[in-house]
């Protein structure tokens, strides 16, 4: 059996340390991680979707949802960019994100970043700003964005039924939540992200009608919320942009929790979460407490950008399309 010398073992373990903290840096984020080859990136962000969202009201609400459903399958790598090729059917093409819109947005972004800082911004970073910046810009918190983020090469629309469904259980949404590395209370403080924008009937439909054997409507759902929702989405409904607005669909608040404790939640999954003891008391405190909110929510969009971080990617010159 051979034997080495102390100073030898502790060179050996030094050598594997510093290869090992090598291999980790590579993936590591860095809130000024553009300071020196960038230093406008985030400026240039901003103004770029500042522009879009007064064209359009909806370019908020889309940018952070396009975020999320980026960021959960094969985490914040920018694959949901990605366009489909004739041998490839990619994830915006995915049943659960045809609705996804806007990525004109970060197309505009990238462009102007590559003017100003050529092969350096990866799409990955400007998904990750742009959604805290429509945050913001609705009145909801601030948060520094930790970057460095490279964009993936592989989009597989088969992948997107790994998003999860606004028919979820509060169980299925925890394990589906966990799977990224997010717990119960980054699960509520995330669904509150449904505070902006607008659900499609085909969404929550199933709650209207023929719901059990026993009930017609989900008994989950406040009777006089669920009329109004039955008038604008009747049977048949031949009016696919249907659908329901939140109360305060423009502003980032905690109206949504509100709007959970007196049953007004939308999709099923939503109204789960006051429902389900596990989650209740988290939705109580965030409809008490709108700061609470805030700050619990600035704190796990971090956590959700950290998932999937990858080391071998690219910066691509194109969002739509792998280098």
């Amino acid at each position: 059996m051979a034997m080495y010398a102390p100073k030898t073992i502790l060179f050996h373990t030094l050598i594997c340390l510093l290869l090992t903290m090598a291999s980790q840096s590579k993936a590591s984020l860095d809130s000024n991680y553009y300071h020196q080859t960038c230093p406008h990136a985030e400026k240039i962000i901003l103004q770029t979707i500042y522009n879009a969202s007064m064209h359009d009201s909806k370019v908020p609400a889309r940018i952070l949802r396009m975020f999320f459903h980026d960021c959960f399958i094969r985490g914040c790598d920018a694959s949901l960019l990605l366009d489909s090729t004739p041998g490839n059917q990619a994830e915006k093409d995915g049943p659960p994100n045809i609705s996804v819109r806007s990525f004109y947005v970060i197309d505009d972004a990238k462009a102007k970043l590559e003017m100003a800082c050529p092969r350096t911004a990866s799409c990955a970073d400007i998904i990750g700003i742009a959604a805290r910046d429509v945050v913001t810009m609705s009145g909801g918190p601030y948060w520094n964005v930790l970057k460095g983020r490279k964009d993936g090469r592989v989009s597989r629309a088969n992948e997107t039924i790994n998003l999860p469904a606004p028919t979820f259980n509060v169980s299925q949404l925890i394990q589906s939540f966990a799977k990224r590395g997010l717990g119960v209370k980054e699960l509520v403080a995330l669904s509150g992200g449904h505070t902006l924008g607008f659900s499609h009937c085909s969404s929550f439909e199933s709650r209207l009608r023929n719901f059990t054997s026993l009930h017609d409507v989900d008994p989950s759902m406040n009777n006089e919320f669920a009329q109004k929702l039955r008038k604008k989405c009747p049977k048949p409904n031949r009016d696919r942009t249907a659908g329901e607005l939140d109360s305060t669909s423009s502003t980032f608040d905690n109206d949504y929790y509100k709007q959970l404790v007196a049953g007004k939640g939308v999709f099923g999954s939503d109204q789960a979460l006051f429902s389900d003891y596990r989650t209740r008391w988290i939705v109580e405190s965030f409809a008490k407490d709108q700061s609470l909110f805030f700050k619990d929510f600035a704190a796990s969009m971090v956590k959700l950008g950290n998932v999937g971080v990858i080391e071998d990617g690219e910066v691509r010159l194109n969002c739509r399309v792998v280098n």
